[in-house]
């Protein structure tokens, strides 16, 4: 018996084949986020994988039967995949897995476009927690929709591939920014100054005092048939460009866009389709967590009850019994300790890249605020499965007391009477543009998913 905790390093105890299977998974991984740069993205990467796995579509008055696999896209923004399992829901529940599909990012203004001094521009408001001067002097990439008039959906991706252009947002050269250079680093950019160029060629027209901007639109109705006036009623944002990359000589780590919270939502995603569960399982790509989860897309919606209700009807069990016995991973990242900036958190009770998965038993701020704290009885249920199952798993919180706080979707979900806890992946430089996680601890959550759905 081990009298005294120890935390373990994923590569230190793995042998060849284990970082073969790590390195692996996380190939299929940054394929995942590469084509998931959205929440709308995410849902229809997880729905074309989910059809590939035998899943169908969801609806509310079909009586589903055991073994159904099905999924149900709830407003093309967030995805429920369902596995009906042996065992009695009533007595059993439902095993639950939810991770947000939505990422901090640079939403367009509903008027978004202007020209000034030649330049054509895009308005943005951000979304999320950012530090507004990351968003600068960096490559972006334009995502999401626009309803032409009449009803008609168009598809808009631009500077994801080697032939697109991008978008850019400047910055202050150096030489000037003496002043600039004297603001707290929350002023340094303002929200209002987070304007993006999409073009600088103008028409030949000496008569036309906006025609940079005239010759965007043509180039705009030319390929997607759009006006301005469909901008109107469109949903795009601005995200980083380019592919995940990984990160060391050795390979070690993965830098990308989104891992907050992709990271958990394809471990979660792929143990639904790699293991036929005697329980009856859900995986949850949930939207807008970064904003309070609000919306019909957010896990504040009851669109969650009504899927466990439907399911629950389908085999005459009553939906609170079910709730009631249910367990939920709320399935989201932490802050992996960066000694460059250790003030900021408790070294003794951090969760450390290559450490495996991070358990935590509540987030929030200060004095625990909002924030869901798992029970002791639960923590114990969830480390024995782990341990049972092999996974390595850690526990820590998100930084020092007083040093912030953050929350995930986990008090949404326990407000139902659902047994829940978070269980995530430690990352560096979280919310930037680019984030940092360990190949081995992405692994090691795919490894929690599984022994939670066994």
């Amino acid at each position: 018996m081990d009298l005294k905790y120890e935390r373990k390093n994923v590569y230190k105890i793995s042998d060849k084949d284990q970082l073969e299977k790590i390195y692996a998974f996380s190939e299929d991984y940054k394929k995942f986020l590469d084509s998931s740069k959205t929440e709308r993205d995410a849902s229809h990467t997880a729905k074309k994988l989910a059809e590939e796995n035998g899943f169908t579509p969801f609806s509310f008055s079909e009586k589903l039967k055991k073994g159904d696999k099905r999924y149900f896209i709830n407003r093309d923004k967030n995805i429920f995949l369902i596995r009906v399992g042996e065992k009695d829901i009533a007595t059993d529940g439902i095993r639950i897995m939810v991770a947000h599909v939505d990422s901090p990012r640079l939403d367009l203004k509903p008027n978004p476009m202007y020209e000034e001094s030649g330049i054509c521009y895009l308005k943005t408001h951000y979304y999320g927690g950012i530090k507004k001067y990351q968003w600068t002097a960096i490559p972006l990439a334009l995502h999401g929709v626009v309803m032409l008039k009449g009803g008609k959906k168009v598809d808009v991706c631009i500077g994801e591939d080697d032939s697109d252009p991008v978008f850019y947002i400047t910055d202050l050269l150096p030489h000037l920014a003496g002043e600039q250079m004297k603001k707290s680093a929350d002023k340094i950019i303002e929200g209002e100054s987070l304007n993006a160029i999409i073009g600088g060629l103008p028409e030949d027209d000496e008569e036309d005092k906006e025609s940079v901007k005239t010759a965007i639109l043509k180039l705009l109705n030319g390929k997607y048939g759009l006006t301005e006036a469909d901008l109107l009623c469109s949903e795009l944002c601005l995200v980083p460009a380019g592919k995940a990359r990984d990160v060391g000589l050795d390979r070690a780590l993965i830098s990308a866009y989104g891992h907050d919270d992709k990271v958990c939502a394809y471990p979660e995603m792929r143990a639904i389709f790699d293991y036929d569960s005697p329980h009856t399982v859900i995986a949850i790509f949930a939207d807008k967590e970064e904003v309070g989860s609000d919306g019909t897309t957010g896990m504040q919606s009851k669109v969650i009850n009504d899927v466990i209700d439907t399911i629950a009807y389908s085999f005459g069990a009553n939906p609170i019994e079910v709730r009631y016995n249910s367990k939920c991973i709320s399935a989201d990242v932490t802050a992996g300790y960066d000694p460059s900036y250790s003030s900021v958190f408790d070294k003794r009770n951090s969760t450390y890249v290559s450490c495996g998965a991070a358990v935590q038993k509540y987030t929030g701020a200060r004095g625990k605020s909002s924030t869901n704290d798992a029970p002791a009885e639960y923590i114990g249920w969830i480390r024995d499965i782990f341990d049972d199952y092999g996974a390595i798993w850690q526990t820590g919180e998100l930084g020092a007391i007083d040093a912030g706080g953050g929350g995930t979707v986990a008090k949404h979900v326990a407000n139902l009477g659902i047994d829940t806890i978070d269980v995530g992946v430690p990352v560096l430089s979280m919310h930037a543009p680019y984030e940092i996680i360990s190949k081995a601890d992405v692994y090691s959550m795919y490894l929690c998913c599984l022994a939670f759905c066994k």
